[in-house]
């Protein structure tokens, strides 16, 4: 049970992170300060890490429904870029051998990086948004259907709403009259495999099903 939740997420997430959430200790990012000036890194960024891991470091989350589940438990490493296109840095290990690292992009995007940077959702507290309501909707749907591939273009979100605390870019959640949707496009965008999308409904949500936790 995690008892120091960061601020600037829901009451749903917040509940999700305190009851589900645990706290693993992680090595300061301040040991490996001077390593990583020696190796050209700017000192804003090194800061940014350590900013990262002092609101987020350590903590593990139940596993996502996409990417193999999602970083094992934060943790910033391995910073990389240069002065024009930015810097990212690691945002944790993998909890399975998938073929990409989980990042935090130049503005404090979470995202993944293989053959391209792709930005899942905006921040961190939008990642964790995510996972928060794919727990809360698998609790109260009375059904979920997974569509994958070119069959998500065949999801018709007439009417639907964008979830706006999911923060969402490659990845978005829509909220219907009684279901919730999330589209994961993550995989597809950053490994240029179109196949790899994946969009989860969960349909037949009462209004605590639909927002438990959130302001309408």
């Amino acid at each position: 049970m995690v008892n120091d939740v960061p601020d600037g997420l829901t009451r749903r997430a917040r509940s999700f992170v305190s009851v589900h959430g645990i706290k693993v200790d992680v090595r300061p990012v301040a040991e490996h300060r001077q390593w990583w000036l020696d190796r050209e890194v700017p000192s804003a960024v090194i800061d940014r890490m350590a900013a990262f891991q002092e609101r987020w470091g350590g903590l593990c989350l139940p596993p996502a429904p996409a990417y193999d589940g999602g970083p094992k438990y934060f943790h910033p490493d391995v910073p990389e870029g240069s002065p024009a296109e930015g810097w990212s840095f690691e945002a944790g290990d993998q909890r399975t051998a998938v073929p990409y690292s989980f990042m935090i992009g130049p503005g404090g995007e979470f995202g993944i990086h293989a053959e391209r940077w792709t930005p899942l959702h905006a921040t961190v507290e939008g990642w964790i948004e995510s996972l928060a309501l794919a727990h809360h909707a698998s609790m109260w749907a009375r059904q979920i259907t997974r569509v994958t591939g070119d069959d998500v273009d065949g999801i018709v979100l007439d009417g639907y709403e964008p979830v706006h605390e999911v923060r969402g870019l490659a990845d978005t959640w829509w909220r219907g009259r009684d279901s919730l949707v999330a589209v994961y496009s993550g995989e597809a965008e950053c490994l240029s495999y179109p196949r790899g999308r994946t969009a989860l409904i969960y349909s037949g949500l009462d209004e605590w099903g639909m927002r438990g936790g959130v302001e309408p």
